[in-house]
């Protein structure tokens, strides 16, 4: 079971808002549903948001810098006095200049944010205990140094993968060329063998606009206009496929969400909830 303190009776809990236009004000109610960001901030901490940089498309191929400025200014205003903003960009591209295209780095300077490369930094070689078929990989070396952790994930399906939320997040902390390695066998289970080394004070969750079709990078979009916050992976993954679900498109979800290959390995390994029975979801009235 993932420590998290966003629970109650025992339950997952995953907090569900529709957005409005102020988004500060949206991605905080999600937050307030299940506890508030109290609950994982405190007064001077150094934050690390991870968002999803891998290229520089509209999102939600790519994170909306204003949903990343909003998150910010939230995190700030619970008392950490450092935000970092991390992540890799796919290999085709570089990470800086998906930044400045997805207007990612203007909104850093805006927030006094510092911008963290892992393409610009060594590789460090980390076991990862619980893995199955991922055992090890090169994570990059400021990660060490990440403080308290925040997941911004977009919500959209994957052509490889079948959907990307909070677990596939990490692929982007992980060196290249072992990215296309972990393509070639057994990806979904290997998405969750590296979510599994890692674990998230908090999730939030951009799920306005979503690919329901192909995916990372371009597809079929529906707006659900959600915002979702969780202490859990597993809890928020299953949250946000079943609105991947609900639009009947022609994807790769058809079936019970916990059969899924990413859920299921998660299950396996302990990352979090494993059945319905685990997770409470908090929706605003």
């Amino acid at each position: 079971m993932s420590r998290t303190p966003y629970m109650k009776d025992g339950k997952y809990l995953v907090g569900k808002v529709r957005a409005v236009n102020d988004l500060k004000i949206s991605i905080e109610e999600s937050v307030e549903l299940i506890g508030g960001f109290a609950k994982v901030i405190n007064e001077g901490d150094t934050v690390t948001i991870k968002p999803n940089l891998n290229t520089a498309d509209p999102c939600p191929a790519c994170s909306d810098s204003e949903f990343i400025r909003a998150l910010g200014e939230a995190i700030y205003d619970a008392g950490a006095s450092k935000l970092k903003i991390t992540d890799s960009s796919t290999m085709m591209a570089t990470t800086s200049d998906v930044a400045q295209k997805a207007g990612i780095s203007a909104i850093a300077d805006d927030l006094d944010a510092e911008l963290v490369f892992l393409d610009e930094h060594p590789w460090v070689k980390t076991k990862f205990p619980r893995g199955k078929y991922l055992k090890s990989g090169s994570i990059g070396a400021p990660l060490k140094d990440r403080g308290k952790l925040v997941l911004a994930p977009c919500l959209k399906t994957h052509f490889l993968a079948r959907f990307t939320a909070s677990m596939k997040l990490f692929v982007g902390w992980i060196r290249h060329r072992e990215r296309i390695r972990m393509h070639t066998r057994k990806l979904e289970e290997k998405i969750a063998d590296l979510a599994s080394f890692f674990e998230p004070d908090l999730i939030v969750m951009d799920a306005r606009r979503c690919f329901v079709t192909g995916g990372p990078s371009s597809g079929d979009v529906e707006e659900p206009g959600l915002i979702l916050a969780s202490g859990d992976m597993v809890s928020i993954d299953v949250t946000g496929v079943r609105i991947l679900q609900s639009f009947g498109a022609k994807n790769k979800l058809n079936m019970n969400v916990w059969d899924l290959p990413q859920i299921r390995h998660a299950v396996d390994l302990e990352v979090g909830a494993k059945s319905d029975d685990e997770i409470l979801v908090v929706e605003s009235e």
